[in-house]
């Protein structure tokens, strides 16, 4: 009897911890990660499909630390804030730029990263030696990814009549192919993507010049601005992250300067 009793008592305990746990969501807790996987090192797919990068480890290891799970999706670029403000999405990591036109609509964790953008052009090119020739006005085109910051320079440089003409397309794999087939004299990149495309494809591009001063910025994961819950938690993680070498080693096996 007194078995009996204490199997009841025991499955009962059960039952009761699996409630508190299913209560406050444990650490089954799913959140769909949303990015734009033509970015390497940040965000790219590997020869099997997956979507791997700098960006996927360190929102893993983040999950990893916080105690949840997460799954990663792909979306163009400008569809990334529209999905967080539709709850199609809990998460954007996708080497985001930080601007005060996005922290309207969206609400960012603590830096993780700081990004300036750079001009990349053909190996054989010798004319454009950096920002001051090419922004000369002697009627240069230029491509960038849409709904990015070097998309809004780009513009901002015709409006202003540096360039004669801007190609802004959908991925920066598109741009670059643009850029390769002579279509334009140069691609607007963060740094640390020229460079990953620079080492991959060294013999076709090459950076010239510094970044662009007003161009250095903070990149941030952005959560909907409401999210606050989720916000701490990814705050929270990163610091640990930073704080016991995990960021470090990630940004060493990603070949991200810092």
């Amino acid at each position: 009897m007194k078995k009996t009793i204490g199997k009841i008592l025991a499955l009962m305990m059960c039952l009761i911890m699996a409630g508190a746990l299913s209560a406050c969501g444990g650490k089954d807790k799913v959140y769909k990660v949303s990015t734009e996987p033509t970015y390497p090192p940040f965000d790219t797919t590997n020869k099997d499909g997956d979507i791997v990068g700098f960006d996927m480890d360190l929102m893993k290891a983040i999950a990893k630390d916080q105690g949840f799970k997460v799954e990663f999706e792909s979306l163009e670029f400008d569809a990334l804030i529209p999905a967080l403000k539709s709850d199609s999405t809990d998460i954007v990591i996708a080497g985001m730029n930080v601007t005060p036109e996005r922290a309207k609509k969206v609400a960012f964790s603590d830096p993780y990263y700081k990004t300036g953008i750079v001009l990349l052009v053909k190996k054989d090119n010798t004319s454009i030696t950096g920002w001051d020739n090419f922004t000369s006005g002697s009627g240069l085109k230029v491509a960038a990814q849409t709904g990015t910051s070097q998309a809004d320079i780009a513009e901002q440089l015709k409006k202003e009549g540096k360039v004669s003409k801007t190609v802004i397309l959908n991925q920066n794999t598109t741009a670059l192919q643009q850029l390769g087939n002579g279509d334009v004299d140069s691609v607007l990149v963060d740094k640390p993507v020229a460079v990953d495309i620079v080492a991959s494809q060294g013999d076709k591009y090459k950076i010239v010049g510094d970044i662009k001063p007003d161009s250095v910025a903070d990149v941030a994961i952005a959560v909907k601005s409401d999210n606050k819950e989720l916000l701490k938690k990814i705050n929270k993680g990163l610091k640990h992250l930073k704080e016991n070498g995990t960021y470090d080693k990630l940004a060493k096996k990603w070949k991200i300067e810092q």
